[in-house]
Order: C-alpha cells, then sequence, then structure tokens
C-alpha cells in the first residue's frame, strides 16, 4: 500500500480539535480508483493524524486532470526501473535495434 506522508496545513488547526504536524493519507483497501458521475474517477482515502483516524475523503478527478496527473507521474518515475509487480504500462519496450523504453 502507497502512503503520502508529509505537513498537512490547516488554517484555523484549533477548529478541528488538533494541532498534529504528522498526517498520513493513505489509499483504503479494497476501496480502489472507481468511477463516479460525469465520467470521473474517485480514489478513497483514509487520512489520519496522531495515529488516529480522522477522516475518509475522495480525491476525485476529472479525466483531464487524471491524464495530467498520469503524466506527471510518468515524467517523474523516467529512468527508474519500475518493480517486478508494476502495472504493464510500466513495463520497458524492447524496440527494434535494441533501445529500450519506459
Amino acid at each position: 500500500m502507497s502512503t503520502i506522508k508529509g505537513k498537512l496545513q490547516v488554517r484555523d488547526p484549533e477548529a478541528l480539535g488538533v494541532v498534529v504536524t504528522d498526517w498520513r493519507i493513505v489509499p483504503i483497501p479494497g476501496r480502489g480508483l472507481h468511477r463516479v458521475d460525469d465520467d470521473g474517477l474517485a480514489l478513497p482515502l483514509q487520512i489520519s493524524s496522531g495515529g488516529q483516524h480522522r477522516a475518509v475523503a475522495e480525491l476525485k478527478l476529472t479525466p483531464a486532470e487524471a491524464e495530467q496527473l498520469h503524466v506527471a507521474l510518468c515524467y517523474a518515475l523516467a529512468g527508474q526501473q519500475p518493480p517486478s509487480d508494476a502495472p504493464e504500462c510500466r513495463q520497458p519496450v524492447h524496440y527494434p535495434g535494441g533501445r529500450q523504453r519506459y
């Protein structure tokens, strides 16, 4: 499972009743990316801080936003060897002449 770690800035942390800087945002196992209204996509995420569950939210993307994210991830991962269990689209493509591209 992938984990997004970092600091979440909240304009008024006291309004949440908690002031914590160790936030974790992770995909919810078994509830993967799915289609929503108007052909959009949604990824359910669990949000926790200080080791306690805080919320469940969905990252909603239009098809155009999903394509932009896909392109950004491809550029960010360029040059890195994909793990053995990576999806087919991340496996190397062997071109005639011996060169290899991802």
